[in-house]
């Protein structure tokens, strides 16, 4: 039988690379066991149990990870903190003129990238998987696809002047 202790040490050691908090990573090590139960012969050889959780624990938490990324919230500015405070006249200005600066960079664009930047701006909900279905690319090229756009973008807008 096995080492239920032993086997969650070693996966909670996997997991460190991760940098998940100690509870998230045992909740990962947790749903990583409780998927082996739900789905009884899924491992075939009971020697690489280990091996089986510590992978399976693995894709938790990058999709863990995947996930909260996604729902952190952006902070707060000092403005936004004040009730019945809003941003400056001058704030509003320039907020407004870095707007038009970046969409007019994002309009010299190739098609997919202005796509891209398009979607990430106004559907940040979306997967890599999702993406790459609206842009008609592989999910694999997604993030290569998003740091070619974000470098070209970047080179576009020192060009104009926005360091």
């Amino acid at each position: 039988m096995w080492d239920v202790k032993a086997v969650s040490a070693a996966v909670l050691g996997a997991l460190k690379t991760y940098r998940l908090t100690e509870s998230d990573a045992h909740d990962v090590c947790q749903d990583a066991w409780l998927e082996l139960l739900r789905a009884p012969g899924v491992l075939r050889d009971e020697a690489k149990l280990g091996a089986w959780l510590t992978t399976t624990a693995r894709r938790r938490a990058v999709r863990m990870i995947t996930r909260n990324r996604r729902e952190n919230p952006r902070p707060l500015r000092d403005a936004e903190l004040t009730p019945g405070v809003g941003p400056t006249p001058e704030a509003v200005v320039v907020r407004a003129e870095i707007d038009r600066a970046l969409w007019a960079a994002v309009d010299l664009l190739p098609d997919v990238h202005r796509r891209l930047m398009w979607l990430l701006a106004h559907r940040p909900e979306l997967s890599y998987a999702q993406l790459a279905g609206e842009l008609g690319i592989s999910p694999a090229s997604v993030g290569r696809l998003r740091r070619r756009c974000l470098d070209r973008l970047g080179r576009i807008l020192e060009k104009g002047g926005w360091a």
